[in-house]
């Protein structure tokens, strides 16, 4: 991984603790891909994408996050789910960070899965 991604990961991490929720995954690998954060929020698993992006042109972080990426989410995330005993309700969310490294967007439930 590359500097500028761990420090928008970290970004996001630091964040998201400071809303309360507790950071149980990082950077979770599996054969469908991987997920950057996997949060507890209360009772829920939060499934994180983080997406860094130095400019809003061609949609911005937001825009990155395609219906192929999030199906390989999805798989990842359900690979994950698999491995527990009693697999809690769960969401995905996605962290938005600048160039900066500054969080710029939380965006929860981000799709709906």
């Amino acid at each position: 991984m590359s500097t500028r991604g761990r420090a928008a990961e970290d970004a996001a991490a630091t964040f998201l603790a400071a809303r309360g929720l507790r950071l149980r995954e990082r950077n979770w690998r599996c054969r469908f891909g991987e997920i950057d954060l996997v949060c507890e929020d209360g009772p829920a698993l939060v499934f994180v994408e983080v997406r860094q992006r130095a400019s809003a042109a061609f949609g911005g972080a937001a825009g990155s996050i395609t219906a192929a990426k999030q199906a390989r989410l999805v798989a990842a995330a359900r690979q994950y789910l698999a491995g527990l005993s009693r697999p809690p309700a769960c969401r995905f969310d996605a962290v938005l960070v600048d160039a900066a490294c500054e969080v710029t967007d939380w965006i929860r439930d981000a799709f709906g899965e």
